[in-house]
């Protein structure tokens, strides 16, 4: 058995950039960025960012590029994906990234800032479970 699962909050770097395949088939990429805070030995108060390539890829792509904005936290469940290119030089690139499955806008649709910006620390618990949310998913946009 093995397992490939991701799981993330955090606020996006940039705006969701929308392109389609030859198929016709909506790929949506963007970068989001995790955060870490701990108080050092030192007393000082420490801080790491670790930023992730996000790919979304069909009606959640679309979606995803309507919604989201720079800044705009998110709730991203999906598997990690390795991949290579040659770029323009001829050169081997390698890729690390997150294809999403899940895609869950969190905060309001004004609410753009990361929270750093904002001086509010970000909710990082993870959404409630499907169904519980009290929301009918008939009047949800996506």
């Amino acid at each position: 058995m093995s397992v490939n699962k991701a799981i993330l909050v955090g606020n996006l770097g940039k705006d969701p950039e929308l392109r389609y395949t030859p198929s016709g088939k909506a790929v949506a990429s963007f970068s989001l960025a995790t955060s870490e805070r701990w108080t050092g030995q030192d007393g000082q108060k420490q801080e790491s960012t670790t930023w992730h390539n996000i790919v979304v890829w069909g009606r959640q792509a679309e979606t995803a590029k309507e919604y989201l904005a720079k800044g705009r936290q998110v709730y991203i469940e999906g598997r990690i994906s390795n991949r290579s290119y040659d770029d323009k030089d001829g050169n081997k690139r390698y890729v690390s990234e997150v294809v999403a499955q899940t895609v869950q806008f969190l905060g309001s649709r004004g609410d753009q800032r990361p929270a750093a910006e904002t001086g509010d620390k970000p909710d990082t618990s993870p959404p409630p479970p499907p169904g519980e949310t009290g929301a009918d998913d008939d009047d949800l946009p996506f």
